[in-house]
């Protein structure tokens, strides 16, 4: 059987539905149909029918709409005003002052929503008018923005990390450990650029410093403290060994709706458009796994992940080779493709080829969602670029060219994450 004939069978049919506007979901779902009915012997709908539901029934996925629910909650509460609050007084003295408030803003916000774009958009909607009106440059407002926005999917509880875990079988509550160190080390690596930034453009930076004293600082910083007990409930539950992933998502929930209620914030209204966000968000998301696991069972049958792994062990890369092979197919497959897809379609081919090189699963997760990051801010599919285009009233490449710097310091951030595997491996590896 020619495999190149079925990759290109098989991209065709999948291109041709996504440009004849048919959902993800059902175009991965279609496309394997398709190529399962005339390359294999096997019945496609029984198929279709046994992975469908084995995708959908999984009990590892319940997390998925608790987290997505938790997010909705917040980002529809005062956590966006009151976050800028707490923050500013403690970042004013360092070199770049209240641009810290993106990466640091960003990176909290992180912990209790899981999603990029809805860290970025709250973070946002919060940081542009404030820093614009403060006489920051656009430039650097909205690249860091971009960049730090991105830790949605990176620090703990992550929407693409519940993803991964499903389709590679690897623990999701590892891989939520293994999120933390190398979210501290991109979020610095931010930092480190703002700082030199700042100091190489000191006539940029022109509002004068606020003078509080600590007590102050303290008193400002109180409205953080909501958010900061919801973080160390859903996390330290986790990371202590008394919820799984999917329990967890539930204690966060429950957090999240006694902070909005605490705040008067919970109406009527706002519980059905949480309700309702997350319930739209996750069919989408259901429907993609559901398609790309039919594709995967059958991309088996015909023996296409199988060919490929052989004929990338063929080509005798070393295990840098190969990670420096998957990070450009990656990067480049994220220009067209969400994260989403990008690991349900990718992730039965790739990972015996993986697994085969003796890469962890846990380290590559993490190495998939850098990469995935990458593809947020990389045009023309870059849902941060769109939307800071659409909050910022800039074009979308104008966005794409101030967050470069950032998809550059990501790169830094995967070699760092190679030659130093323990900050992946530490948290997972030494918390039972």
């Amino acid at each position: 059987m020619n495999e190149t004939l079925i990759i290109l069978v098989l991209i065709t049919s999948i291109i041709g539905l996504l440009a004849g506007g048919v959902w993800v979901g059902l175009a991965l779902s279609g496309a394997a149909w398709f190529v399962m009915e005339v390359f294999s012997p096997r019945s496609a709908g029984d198929a279709m029918a046994i992975s469908i539901w084995g995708a959908a029934s999984s009990w590892t996925l319940t997390a998925l709409p608790l987290f997505l629910w938790m997010g909705e909650i917040l980002f529809r509460t005062r956590l966006s005003s009151d976050l800028f609050k707490g923050l500013a007084p403690w970042l004013d003295a360092i070199p770049g002052r209240l641009l810290h408030t993106n990466v640091v803003g960003c990176a909290i916000f992180a912990a209790v929503s899981g999603s990029s774009a809805a860290t970025c958009a709250t973070i946002g909607k919060m940081t542009i008018p404030e820093l614009k009106k403060r006489g920051y440059p656009d430039g650097i407002v909205l690249g860091t923005l971009a960049g730090a926005g991105t830790l949605g999917l990176l620090i703990p509880p992550s929407i693409i990390m519940i993803v991964y875990g499903v389709s590679a079988n690897v623990s999701i509550s590892k891989l939520f450990m293994a999120g933390v160190l190398p979210g501290i080390l991109l979020a610095s690596l931010f930092m480190g650029y703002i700082i030199i930034w700042a100091l190489l453009h000191p006539d940029q930076m022109q509002h004068e410093r606020t003078r509080m004293s600590f007590a102050q600082k303290v008193k400002a910083s109180a409205s953080l403290i909501p958010v900061v007990i919801l973080i160390a409930s859903v996390l330290g539950s986790i990371y202590a060994g008394i919820a799984t992933a999917t329990e967890a998502a539930g204690v966060g929930v429950v957090g999240a709706l006694l902070i909005a209620t605490l705040q008067g914030d919970m109406r009527w209204s706002v519980f059905i458009d949480s309700l309702m966000g997350a319930t739209r968000m996750y069919c989408m998301i259901a429907l993609i796994l559901a398609g790309a696991q039919f594709l995967t069972l059958a991309m088996g049958y015909i023996g296409l992940p199988n060919a490929l792994a052989q004929w990338i062990a063929s080509l005798g890369l070393s295990q840098i080779g190969l990670i420096l092979v998957l990070l450009v197919f990656f990067i480049i497959m994220g220009c067209f493709l969400d994260g989403i897809s990008l690991v349900v379609l990718t992730m039965g081919v790739l990972l015996p080829t993986v697994q085969a090189a003796g890469i962890d699963l846990i380290w590559f997760g993490i190495f998939l969602i850098f990469v995935i990051e990458m593809a947020q801010i990389t045009p023309p599919v870059g849902f941060n670029l769109f939307v800071l285009s659409g909050m910022s009233g800039k074009e979308l490449t104008y966005v794409a060219r101030v967050a470069f710097p950032m998809f550059l310091l990501m790169i830094v951030a995967v070699m760092i994450i190679y030659y130093f595997p323990q900050i992946v491996m530490w948290l997972p590896n030494n918390v039972r």
